[in-house]
């Protein structure tokens, strides 16, 4: 057989006592919800709006100026994280613009410092290889073909003073 106990069980308990602190819980947060309403509403700058054409109209048209509130409260973040991107953008191309002409500039340098030795280094080459074919070919020219020189012109008339 059951027994039907006539007192409550404590899962009934707790139920009761969790919605009676429920309703206090809204009770506090509705007269914190209508005082800050009542500040916000109280402000100088509000009142200076609502006397405005737009702030009329939007006192008039609450299903609008809710949505106009929304919107312009929840699109402040995404408005704020593209300009910040945009502005973050802006500012790494300059400075990358900026480096990569450092850069450049730098490789530039570098190619010229390292091709300037090359370029006297082969002007010293051609420098001596010429010198070096024109003394050459200059004796070799006196020696076989004197009288194409003027030492061999002035030799030729002394010997032919001396044999003559």
């Amino acid at each position: 057989m059951t027994q039907f106990s006539s007192c409550p069980q404590s899962g009934e308990m707790e139920m009761q006592h969790s919605s009676s602190s429920s309703v206090t819980d809204f009770q506090q947060l509705w007269g914190s919800w209508t005082t800050i309403l009542k500040r916000f509403h109280d402000d100088p700058k509000v009142a200076q709006l609502k006397s405005t054409r737009l702030g009329q109209y939007l006192s008039s048209h609450p299903f609008f100026a809710l949505t106009v509130l929304l919107f312009s409260a929840l699109a402040a973040l995404p408005v704020g994280l593209f300009l910040s991107f945009a502005l973050v953008t802006c500012i790494m191309s300059a400075v990358g613009f900026v480096f990569f002409e450092v850069f450049l500039l730098f490789v530039g340098g570098l190619t010229l410092l390292c091709l300037l030795p090359g370029i006297a280094l082969f002007s010293v080459m051609v420098s001596v290889i010429f010198n070096a074919l024109y003394i050459t070919i200059s004796n070799i020219l006196i020696r076989y073909y004197p009288h194409l020189t003027k030492k061999g012109k002035v030799q030729e008339e002394e010997s032919e003073c001396e044999t003559s």
